[in-house]
């Protein structure tokens, strides 16, 4: 809503597109009388007005967006609290560095994960060092037994030797390429002359399967990671808090650019913010579960077009005590997690990002996406992120729940509204009639 902080309290900007201040006067006088009671020293309607105006100057706003087409509303830009680290990135990244681990040997106790998660040039050079060293190993042994069983030097035409055609080093790690690859160029090969080079024929081709079924897996699992996936479901740059169902609700926009679908799509939402318990102990990053209203009524949704996910501030909600001008000076973190099951693949996926103090916009809504056009629904994504401002009372959800609820505001609203408007329609009326006579 355009809120900008300043030392006499908060202010709004100012512009062509905001409606007349009488706006201002109906939240204002609302919420006024709806904590009149609560006022000592006020005498009278005029006294209690005063004083409720005292407190919540700067908690309601001035006046409102009127709605307008969405590529029109220019969006605030924010810049992040300087000092205040983020839990989870925009992109889904954990801005958490694991320092002082001492046990380093738990990571080789699982290697196949810990070589999926290494990252590519690692895994590239893993890959290409197991097979030159294995080749390199049994190189030596064919080596060794070639020197031991006398092979290296010249015989005669009755002598046997283990390996045909071994002279050297080179030709006996040639032969062990050929071995562990099964290329057989045929001008190498073993007799039956030494148990064992049978054997150790054996134990290389074992080995080669292994190095074959570590190493391709590996690289098999880093290209079909699931986060690969997760690259095409897309959230809203900023979140909202509005009015939904006379409920002040939080709500943010998710979608996936793909036609394959994410099946079982559930998601989750979590409020991560600095508590402190009643022994006094401080929880620094205090992860609190928030209840979401699912928008197809089931346990998990179908995310085939952009989905509103709503989460109603009621009394079992974190964000119950929060109003807008607490947003501007708390910060919080609310983090969302989509999961699901990729239909191709079979893969279960996730999404991750969050939302700080500064991206979550007061009172305002997003602007529709979906439209009919030639018998079937486009989605315009150019609409994704886009909010309208609208009418929402600046106090939290508790304030209200205390005073009467949303509808007692709306109903304010009106009455308030409907003595200028009629004053506007009898001036027009009166000009009207004056140019015709």
């Amino acid at each position: 809503m355009g809120l900008a902080s300043h030392s006499d309290g908060i202010k709004l900007r100012s512009d062509a597109h905001y409606a007349p201040a009488s706006t201002f006067h109906i939240s204002l006088n609302f919420c006024a009388r709806l904590i009149s009671g609560l006022i000592p020293g006020g005498t009278g309607q005029r006294g209690t007005t005063m004083a409720g105006h005292s407190l919540l100057k700067g908690l309601i706003p001035e006046d409102y967006l009127l709605t307008r087409l969405a590529e029109d509303v220019l969006q605030p830009k924010f810049k992040a609290k300087p000092g205040k680290a983020r839990f989870i990135g925009k992109s889904g990244t954990c801005n958490v560095a694991h320092t002082n681990i001492r046990e380093q040997g738990r990571f080789l106790q699982d290697v196949f994960t810990t070589l999926v998660d290494l990252k590519w040039l690692y895994t590239l050079i893993i890959f290409t060092m197991s097979f030159l060293c294995s080749w390199l190993l049994f190189g030596m042994i064919w080596w060794l037994v070639a020197f031991a069983h006398g092979d290296l030097d010249q015989k005669g035409d009755d002598f046997v030797p283990c390996v045909t055609d071994i002279h050297s080093f080179s030709s006996a790690f040639l032969f062990s390429i050929e071995v562990q690859v099964t290329i057989g160029f045929g001008g190498r090969m073993i007799t039956e002359e030494c148990v064992s080079a049978i054997i150790i024929l054996i134990v290389q081709n074992i080995v080669g399967l292994v190095i074959n079924a570590i190493m391709l897996g590996c690289i098999f699992m880093k290209t079909a990671q699931a986060n690969r996936r997760a690259e095409t479901l897309i959230f809203s740059k900023h979140a909202v808090i509005s009015v939904r169902n006379n409920r002040l609700c939080f709500m943010m926009r998710i979608g996936d650019l793909r036609k394959s679908m994410i099946i079982s799509a559930t998601v989750r939402m979590q409020v991560v913010r600095r508590t402190a318990t009643e022994e006094g102990e401080v929880v620094p990053l205090d992860q609190i579960d928030i209840h979401m209203d699912n928008p197809v009524g089931t346990n998990g949704i179908f995310l085939v077009s952009p989905l509103i996910i709503c989460h109603v501030i009621d009394k079992a909600s974190p964000l119950y005590e929060l109003s807008a001008s607490d947003l501007l000076h708390e910060h919080i973190e609310v983090i969302v997690v989509l999961e699901g099951v990729v239909e191709t693949t079979g893969i279960t996926t996730q999404a991750r990002t969050s939302y700080v103090s500064e991206e979550i916009l007061w009172g305002q809504r997003f602007v529709p996406t979906v439209s009919e056009e030639d018998g079937m629904y486009a989605v315009d994504y150019s609409k994704f992120g886009n909010t309208v401002k609208v009418p929402t009372p600046s106090c939290s959800a508790k304030k209200l729940d205390e005073a009467g609820g949303i509808a007692r505001f709306k109903l304010y609203e009106g009455a308030t509204l409907g003595a200028p408007m009629r004053r506007r329609r009898v001036a027009a009326m009166v000009r009207k009639s004056r140019i015709e006579s």
